[in-house]
This record gives structure tokens, C-alpha cells and sequence, in this order.
């Protein structure tokens, strides 16, 4: 089955103009708006659209017309045959809608967030990232047949504030009673309904209940991904008990610490986790009241002393719908997700009710504009709140299936997409660009993924990756788990975490002094377009910041006194560029910016550029201190396809200033045997910070380019003294 990429919702006047036997107007409208589609995709039947396909031969004969005027272009790829809008179409499409009813009336209906949407002003800025009229434009004519579908369906319009009655399983039962029959779970080669989903989740809330457990109480669950999984999260929802959601590669202390962050009495343990938490669990300070739960995975190991295996304590249970979900309130919290630890210990954040049915809404509903023929393949642990609020959302909220991988995993990924017929994925940064730096393949396009939702893809490859893989919507999203108001780049624009409905500034950042920058009368100062500072978040009500648990680890993150006195606004701890229109463009981490010679460094453009480079695989960049120099030097942790003798620093050196500026030139080069990662793929570099170029902490060899020097040298325990001893002046 294909999945129709045109939307079927073209403008009034179009249409009547193709069912005229003219097709220039769609041609174009379909190109410029939507992106680049195979010939066949246009004239052959794919489930139907545009309103029941073009004639081909008058198809043909329009298409030829516009290649003429130079509005259209034709290119290969992976043998097929492709058209696109070139920039002189987009400009004849923008003329000829520009003043249209439908236009002008979008324009009005998205300046109440964006601001006035104008002719093309100046760009002061240098920044290529700036959005223009014409971008913004097009975005609300690829989201405008949408916005039509969401405003006339009714549960997309439930209500979901603090005191509603709304849930994941509110939404659940909803989906067991309008696709009772249609898959809700792919999972290797187990299918199960939306009424399963739904029968077997009150299953185990209902023996939750029986247990006695209260609205509130804390459950630690520390299982991979799996349906299971995904049964107990549905049942934390339905009951008001809340799951904690162990990050499953946290080992020892790590593990210790979340296991015992909140007081509980019961652990749910997964048999594919079991030694682990053996290891610590004489640490847990059990009294014997506690109950501990063995879930069954693949039933390769004996239950352990003192385990109740869970699978068989739920068989009798009733399967239907707890009477206690009429109690559940959208303010209340039903996970709890840990984050990702990678500058210190993790910290609980709350999950409420009303995040998550806001999230099935908008992404299911407006964003993603899900339907009961797409599959969402998730390849994120469920641990994680892109993977639960994103995508597992999304899904739910179009009555969708979800297929879920144990982990991610670049070998099985593609193959994967293919086995489940997957329509989207979400991703992070990491995952794609683990897929973009595999060697390319007829296979890259060969799947039906059009859509793709998640955060941090990299504007250096954005382009590149939609083209190489076919992927013709991202909707990338910015926000923090403990942090209420998100950027969705609802729009589908390139290279943008997209608008955040929620009140929000980008103001002016000293990262020397690691501080905002305040006027003369002690505020902040916002940031002018195109110019990248700290974002921040205004608290206007108890529900904006969800927080973390730890209180002290909340009241870190608060500005008290931003623009005028008695305001409070949150820091959410990343730069981010204002790009014009109320969007914004992800720029850099904080802690991982530094400022050398007197000079900011984005580790994120030294990190993209240091692993294009053919014999690095990946690449972590980071600021360490010098005795006797101002400010940090850039030092970068690779993992390399060849052992260090054999490195090709010539060229490598070559194209690092062929690229950056000197100061941003990494002064250290590391060569790690292994890459650390958290559970979402992401570098830890937290370790890495902490031994710096320091020898005597690592075996990995560590080359150094000394000052006047014109290669990198290998660091040797003379030159350390000597750099120690300030005999070098970098």
C-alpha cells in the first residue's frame, strides 16, 4: 500500500482550473509547497488525490509548458524520474497566490502569533537561516488543508487543562472503540489491535488496584522497549499512579540513584534487566514489604528469589476500563522521566495528563496530520519523552499504529522501516546522522517514510537528508521535559525548531561570565533578528514549568526580574538564533559553548564539519582550560575509522582551516577506542570534560597543535609538563 503525498485539499481555484484540463497552477502548488515528487507520483494511482490523478497526456503536455518558462525541473534519482520547482516557480506560484481570498486570510490568521507577515524586508543580518516572505508564505499553504481537517473533528477538540478529565487512556479507549480492529502495535512479529492495546493495559491497572495502590503513588519500572512497556505506561494513566521510567543503560550508582530518587513500593524489573538491578538491589534498603515484579521477556532465565512474575498475576484480571479513570485530572502526573545525566546525576520530571492529551491533539491531529494508515516507527527508548510525547502521541491521536524497535540500531533501521511499511519516524540529531554518514544505497529512498518528527537534525544536513532519503515533511521540535512550552515547526520550513505558542525571548548571553547580559537598569536584553542569545521562558502560571522533583534543581533554572520588576522567566539552558516570524534556530548547548581568543565557538558547526571528514565516525567537541589562558581551547574527541599512526592529519588539518576560523581550530585531538552514549544516542561528554587532555587520566593518545606549529603533534609527557609550566603561548 502507498501512502498519497499530495494532499488532496488544493486551493478552490485551482482545482476548478484542473478539472479544466489545466494543470500549470497544481503543478506548481504541489512542487513549490510541498517538495519535489517522483513522476509517477503525479499521473500513476497513488491512492487517488488531486482530485483522481492528472491525464497524463495533458499532464505531460503542462509539464512541458513549465519546464519551458523554467518554473519546473526534471532530475534523476535512484532511476526514478523526479520534478521540482526551481526559484523562479516559486516566485511565479507566490504571484499568483500571493493576493488570493485564501492567502490573505492566512496571513491574518497567523499574525495573532507570528506577527505581521509582510513583503520581503531587509535581512540585516548575515545569517543564511533567516526565514523569508515567501518561506513562511508557502508554509501556511502546506499546512492550511490541515488546519481545515483539525477544526472539523471533535475528539482533536477535547479539552486539556488542569481540571479536565483527560488522559493517554481516555484517548486509548477511544481508539478501542473507533479502530477496535486496526493495528495500534507492531513489535518484531507480534500484531496487536487498539482493543487489545486497550484490554490487556486494564489488565494491569486493574491488578494495580487490587494491590491497593493510590493516585500518586510512585512505581519504578525499569524495562526496554516492548509492548509491555507500553501496557504499564497506558495503565499509570488510567489509574493515577505514576511510573518512574528507568533509563535502561543506567548501571551502579546511576542506577542506584533513580531506583531510589522517589520512595516506592513496588519495582517492576524487566527479565532483560534483571542483573543489573540484582547487582545494587542489596544497596535499595528493601524492608520485605516491597513487592518486586519479574516481566517476562523471553524466558530465558529462572524468576529470581523473592520476584512475582507480573504476566501471570494480570491473566485473570477483568479487561475492562477502571471506574477510577473518571477521577483522573489533566494536572496530575502519570510518568515520571528521567534526564539523561549526561552533567551529573539524572532528575525526575513530571509528565502530566494534559501535556500529553495536548501532545495527541496537536501532533496527532495538526501536526503530523495522522491516519489509520500510518505507522509510526520508534526506535527511541519510550523512556524518553520524544519517543512518548511525540511519537507514541502522535500515533494514538490518529488512531495510528506504532512499530517499536527494542533500540535503535543503523544496521536494522532501514530494513526495519521496510518489514513494518513505517510512514514516519522520530529521530534525534544523532540518528540521523548515524543514517547520513552510511555509505548511499538504491535503498535509500525504497521505503513509504514521507514525514519525519523529532528534534536536534542539524541544519548542516537538513537539506541533504530530506533529498537523499525522500523525505518530504520534518517537524522538528524544540522544548525540555521539564519545561512546559515546546517550538514545533508546524509550518514544515526548513532548518528551524519552528514558533512556540507559549511567551518566550531570546536575550543577549556573556558566555564568559556565563551569565545574560542586563542593561544599565538590571534587565535583559533581547536579541536583535538573525543574532543567536539564551533562550528563556515565562513562568505565568504553576503548570508552565512541570519541573524536576528536586525543587533546589528547579529554582536553578529561574530568572526572577527578566524585563521589569516581579517577572519570573525559566532558562532553558540552550542558545538558539531568532530567525525572523517568531522561529527560532537551535544554535548550540551552553555548557558545551566556550569562548576562545576572545571568540565564541559553536561546538556544533566544529563537530559537524570534524565529522564529514572520511576517517571520523563521530566527533565531540568541548572547551578545556590552559594554565595561563584566558578562556577555553577547543578539544575534540573523535572516533576514527583508522588507528592514530595512520590518521591523515595533512588533509585533515587542511580542511579544518580551509573551514574555520583559527580560534575555533581544535587545539586537542583524542582518539577514543569506544563512543559513551546515553540511552538516546547522545555523547556523554561530561567524562570527557573531566580528563581534558590530562595523559595521566586516559590510555587514548592525545595529539596537541602547539603554537607556530603548523601539524598536530602527539602528546608526550614532556610537552604536557611544559604546557602545564605555561612554556608554550597558545
Amino acid at each position: 500500500m502507498s501512502i498519497n503525498t499530495i494532499p488532496d485539499k488544493l486551493p478552490k481555484k485551482f482545482v476548478m482550473r484542473l478539472n479544466r484540463g489545466k494543470y500549470d497552477d497544481a503543478l506548481l502548488f504541489t512542487l513549490a509547497v510541498f517538495g519535489p515528487h517522483k513522476l509517477k507520483e503525479l499521473i500513476n494511482d497513488s491512492r487517488k488525490g488531486i482530485t483522481d490523478r492528472m491525464d497524463e497526456v495533458l499532464f505531460r503536455e503542462w509539464k512541458n509548458k513549465l519546464k519551458t518558462s523554467g518554473f519546473i525541473e526534471e532530475y534523476k534519482e535512484s532511476d526514478e524520474l523526479y520534478l521540482k520547482a526551481t526559484e523562479k516557480g516559486k516566485d511565479e506560484l507566490l504571484s499568483r497566490v500571493e493576493n488570493s481570498f485564501m492567502v490573505r486570510y492566512l496571513k491574518k490568521y497567523f499574525s495573532q502569533w507570528i506577527g505581521p507577515v509582510e513583503p520581503e524586508k531587509e535581512n540585516k543580518s548575515k545569517s543564511p537561516y533567516v526565514l523569508s516572505y515567501r518561506d513562511v508564505i508557502f508554509g501556511f499553504l502546506s499546512v492550511y488543508w490541515r488546519l481545515c481537517d483539525f477544526f472539523n473533528t471533535t475528539i482533536n477538540n477535547a479539552k486539556a487543562g488542569p481540571d479536565d478529565n483527560v488522559s493517554l487512556g481516555i484517548h486509548l479507549e477511544y481508539n478501542a472503540e473507533h479502530y477496535s480492529s486496526n493495528a495500534a502495535i507492531y513489535y518484531e512479529d507480534v500484531i496487536y489491535t487498539y482493543k487489545e492495546f486497550n484490554e490487556i493495559t486494564n489488565q494491569y491497572a486493574n491488578y494495580l488496584l487490587s494491590l491497593g495502590v493510590t493516585k500518586g503513588e510512585v512505581i519504578n519500572i525499569f524495562v526496554e522497549n516492548r509492548p509491555e512497556l507500553l501496557f504499564l505506561i497506558g495503565a499509570m494513566s488510567k489509574i493515577g499512579s505514576i511510573g518512574a521510567l528507568i533509563n535502561t543503560k543506567q548501571r551502579s550508582s546511576i542506577l542506584l540513584h533513580s531506583l531510589t530518587i522517589n520512595p516506592v513500593k513496588i519495582h517492576i524489573i524487566g527479565e532483560e534487566l534483571i542483573e543489573p538491578f540484582e547487582e545494587i538491589k542489596s544497596e535499595l534498603g528493601l524492608t520485605g514489604k516491597e513487592k518486586l515484579f519479574f516481566l517476562k521477556d523471553k524466558g530465558k532465565i529462572e524468576i529470581p528469589e523473592d520476584f512475582i512474575e507480573l504476566q501471570k498475576e494480570i491473566e485473570d484480571k477483568s479487561r475492562e476500563n477502571p471506574s477510577i479513570e473518571t477521577e483522573i485530572k489533566g494536572k496530575d502526573t502519570y510518568v515520571y522521566i528521567f534526564t539523561s545525566g549526561t552533567t551529573g546525576l539524572p532528575k525526575a520530571a513530571h509528565i502530566r495528563n494534559m501535556y500529553t492529551a495536548t501532545s495527541i491533539n496537536t501532533w496527532g491531529g495538526v501536526i503530523l496530520h495522522m491516519t489509520p494508515d500510518d505507522i509510526m516507527y520508534i526506535s527511541l527508548p519510550l523512556f524518553h519523552s520524544n519517543a512518548l510525547h511525540l511519537a507514541l502521541s502522535a500515533a494514538i491521536g490518529g488512531g495510528s499504529a506504532v512499530a517499536i524497535a527494542r533500540r535503535f540500531s543503523v544496521r536494522n533501521f532501514w530494513k526495519d522501516i521496510k518489514k513494518f511499511n513505517a510512514t514516519c519516524f522520530n529521530y534525534i540529531g544523532e540518528i540521523c546522522r548515524y543514517l547520513f554518514n552510511q555509505p548511499t544505497t538504491p535503498e535509500d529512498r525504497n521505503h513509504r517514510v514521507y514525514k519525519i518528527c523529532g528534534n536536534g537534525l542539524s541544519p548542516e544536513i537538513w537539506k541533504e537528508f530530506k533529498e537523499r532519503f525522500g523525505i518530504k515533511e520534518v517537524y522538528e521540535h524544540y522544548g525540555m521535559t521539564e519545561m512546559w512550552g515546546a517550538f514545533v515547526n508546524y509550518l514544515n520550513l526548513d532548518c528551524t525548531v519552528g514558533y512556540n505558542a507559549a511567551p518566550y525571548a531570546i536575550v543577549k548571553y556573556n558566555i564568559e561570565n556565563n551569565e545574560p547580559e542586563r542593561d544599565k537598569n538590571g534587565f535583559l536584553q533581547r536579541v536583535e533578528e538573525g543574532q543567536a542569545g539564551l533562550l528563556i521562558i515565562q513562568a505565568w502560571s504553576d503548570y508552565v514549568f512541570a519541573g524536576y522533583t528536586d525543587k533546589k534543581a528547579s529554582e536553578k533554572k529561574i530568572f526572577y526580574d527578566a524585563f521589569e520588576k516581579g517577572d519570573v522567566w525559566m532558562n532553558a539552558g540552550d542558545l538558539v538564533r531568532n530567525i525572523g516570524y517568531k522561529h527560532a534556530q537551535f544554535v548550540d548547548r551552553l555548557g558545551d559553548t566556550f569562548r576562545w581568543k576572545g571568540e565564541n565557538v559553536s561546538t556544533t558547526e566544529v563537530e559537524d564539519l570534524i565529522s564529514s571528514f572520511e576517517e571520523i565516525d563521530h566527533a565531540s567537541v568541548y572547551g578545556v582550560e590552559i594554565p595561563g589562558c584566558e578562556g577555553r581551547a577547543g578539544m575534540a574527541s573523535i572516533l576514527a575509522t583508522v588507528k592514530h599512526d595512520k590518521f591523515d592529519f595533512n588533509n585533515f588539518v587542511k580542511t579544518l582551516q580551509d573551514k574555520l576560523p583559527n580560534y575555533a581550530l581544535p587545539i586537542f585531538i583524542r582518539f577514543l577506542s569506544e563512543l559513551n552514549t546515553t540511552s538516546t544516542y547522545k555523547i556523554q561528554k561530561y567524562d570527557m570534560k573531566k580528563i581534558e587532555f590530562n595523559i595521566k587520566k586516559t590510555n587514548n593518545p592525545i595529539y596537541v597543535y602547539l603554537p607556530k606549529s603548523t601539524k598536530y603533534t602527539l602528546l608526550t609527557e614532556e610537552i604536557y609538563e611544559n604546557i602545564l609550566n605555561g612554556k608554550y603561548r597558545f
